[in-house]
């Protein structure tokens, strides 16, 4: 079953590059494997997120009972008249079962819960309904930065998985990575970010994924994720400097293939995750891809033998000349 990332359309004007500095290393004692292999990943989230709100068409005109009881995109559906509900099809049923009386739905908003007192409405022609968008899940490709060879954990993305109507930050219940490959290229140019077309069997489980943070996605890898290179220690700030440097990807099947770039800028904005710029040099990679895609969010970067960041999110700009990729990145 192919399936594609499903927030590729949330592209900032910058990439971030997040370093593993402040967020790995307690392991392995520094030293962590640097891996650019692409992934499926699905997320189910902890409770259901209501993606939107939308008018409900009924014989008396156009109504949003979920606005009206204050339900709003980004909050978190954990139960409906007191039952808890996990997954969207749970409380469209719980939706099914309503008489039309006020119902209780228990949101968690901002971290903490609340009650509120919703009224369904029929639809012109249809049944009982609330006027909600859900969502209890996603699923799409991405790239692991590292593995801890003496645990298995990893972490991937680089960036956090939010939801693509809301931006909410979507708290997982749980998650799996699959193996998986790339099958397409949209190559990136100026004004248009480009993207990376990938398929995965969601039966090929070769990991679980249990925290999604701003930085991006964590979890342990139990199978197998191809031919692994030697574990590097990890950099910290004062390891980076401007000049050469290497990226880890996968833009063709699942060959992981190191591609040259060049740190051209540090510290422009200390304490903000605004201190790193790339951008790619590497002939093969601009032929096949234009340059950073997206898809690529993950790929580790590699300086002086050192992990040093990984790629998140590509620059789209009106134009720049060909190679010339901005990235920008946090450092720990």
């Amino acid at each position: 079953m192919g399936k594609r990332w499903l927030l590729r359309l949330r592209v900032p004007a910058a990439i971030w590059i997040i370093t593993a500095v402040c967020t790995v290393t307690a392991f392995a004692d520094g030293a962590l494997i640097p891996v650019g292999e692409t992934v499926g990943i699905q997320i189910k989230t902890q409770g259901v997120l209501v993606a939107g709100v939308d008018q409900v068409q009924t014989a008396q005109g156009a109504v949003c009972p979920a606005a009206e009881a204050g339900l709003q995109a980004g909050d978190m559906i954990v139960a409906v008249e007191g039952r808890t509900v996990g997954s969207a099809a749970e409380v469209l049923d719980a939706v099914g079962r309503m008489d039309g009386s006020p119902a209780r739905i228990t949101v968690r908003r901002d971290g903490r819960q609340q009650e509120l007192s919703v009224t369904p409405v029929r639809e012109s022609g249809g049944g009982l309904r609330l006027g909600l968008w859900l969502r209890d899940g996603v699923a799409g490709i991405g790239t692991v930065t590292y593995l801890d060879p003496a645990t298995g954990a990893f972490g991937a993305l680089g960036h956090g998985v939010n939801d693509l109507d809301s931006g909410v930050l979507l708290p997982v219940e749980d998650g799996e990575v699959c193996r998986a490959k790339i099958v397409d290229v949209k190559r990136g140019a100026c004004g248009a970010p480009g993207e990376l077309a990938g398929s995965f069997d969601a039966g090929d489980v070769i990991g679980c994924v249990n925290a999604n943070t701003p930085c991006g996605i964590f979890g342990v890898i139990q199978g197998d994720l191809g031919a692994l290179r030697p574990a590097v220690p990890v950099g910290r700030p004062e390891d980076v400097t401007r000049g050469p440097a290497t990226i880890l990807a996968c833009v063709d099947g699942r060959e992981v293939r190191e591609y040259d770039v060049e740190i051209s800028c540090t510290g422009m904005a200390a304490g903000s995750g605004r201190d790193l710029m790339v951008r790619v040099t590497d002939p093969e990679l601009i032929q096949r891809t234009g340059g950073i895609v997206q898809g690529m969010s993950g790929s580790p970067i590699l300086q002086n033998g050192k992990l040093v960041g990984a790629v998140t999110h590509v620059c789209v700009i009106a134009f720049m000349p060909t190679g010339d990729y901005c990235f920008m990145g946090i450092f720990g």
